[in-house]
């Protein structure tokens, strides 16, 4: 969820599966991303080449791979915050059951601001999915993530069935991109890739709607100058990756930001007012919140004092 959910702010990667039934003993798949921000993270770009789901196809003891993904797509991670993106559509997948969704990265580089400059850190300095004439500043390293592939933890351990005759279902998978990345330990200036892959079924993820509100008698001195649209909203995980949205006014005196694609679980929700405004509410920041199953979870904030 770095900034969170897309690589969550959180990296926030959510992936979808959307099965519906197709033929006698198989479904059809297609496959969702979606991803959790990072701060200070300007791009994480990634070239996915194989995804897979692992398991025991009925029928067929020992044989459980199905590969959904064969053909690269290459992609940035940071544009799919609070959305997602089809990987794969329409995959005919037989019936069975599944343990593991995997993804094979077989490349990427990040773009990251340090000491007021944005470097790049890549996998290789002739990475294709480098921007033409970038300059790369460091390496990217990516352990296993091009050999067996990155294992997907589904939601409290839950293997995946796929039977012929099911309802359409979505799983919702979530790269979370602040916890993914970091800077390999000692001086040696490189970066590391080891992925927070979470994922659970789309019918149960949920959202956070948090509202911003002028309290009684409170009003901004200057029309146009510092409104509620100029603060923002935080989102901050469990793992403590942030995402960070603007508020979008509703009315004069009424703002919101909503947060969508969220696996369920513990979230604390805060505000960032504009450069050189302070302010309080009335409750206390960081705000607890839960997403549980298919359920836009509420916060609500009421500004009760605000200094320029």
């Amino acid at each position: 969820m770095p900034s969170l959910r897309q690589l969550t702010s959180s990296l926030l990667l959510a992936t979808g599966l959307l099965l519906a039934a197709c033929g006698e003993d198989k479904a059809r798949v297609t496959l969702k991303l979606t991803d959790a921000p990072g701060d200070g993270i300007e791009k994480a770009v990634v070239t996915i080449s194989k995804v897979y789901l692992k398991g025991s196809v009925e029928g067929e003891e020992g044989k459980g791979d199905v590969v959904l993904l064969s053909e690269p797509v290459t992609t940035d991670l940071l544009t799919l915050a609070n959305d997602t993106a089809d990987l794969v559509t329409d995959a005919e997948v037989p019936a069975g059951t599944y343990k593991e969704l995997r993804f094979v990265i077989t490349g990427g580089y990040i773009q990251v601001k340090q000491d007021g400059q944005s470097r790049i850190f890549a996998t290789s300095a002739n990475y294709e999915g480098l921007p033409e004439g970038a300059q790369v500043d460091g390496d990217l390293q990516m352990p296993s993530a091009s050999s067996s592939g990155l294992k997907v933890k589904f939601d409290k351990d839950a293997d995946v069935t796929i039977t012929s005759d099911d309802d359409q279902k979505v799983i919702l998978v979530d790269f979370d991109v602040a916890q993914s990345f970091g800077k390999e330990a000692g001086n040696s200036g490189k970066w590391v890739m080891r992925p927070i892959i979470k994922g659970a079924d789309m019918r149960f993820s949920g959202n956070v709607e948090v509202t911003l509100q002028l309290g009684d008698g409170l009003s901004f001195p200057m029309p146009g100058t510092t409104q509620l649209s100029g603060f923002s909203a935080v989102l901050i995980n469990a793992d403590g990756s942030r995402e960070t949205m603007p508020f979008t006014l509703a009315t004069n005196s009424v703002a919101v930001a909503d947060f969508k694609y969220l696996l369920p679980g513990d979230y604390q929700v805060d505000l960032v007012a504009p450069t050189g405004v302070s302010f309080t509410t009335d409750i206390a920041r960081p705000a607890a919140t839960s997403v549980s199953s298919g359920v836009e979870s509420d916060v609500h904030f009421t500004l009760t004092s605000i200094d320029f």
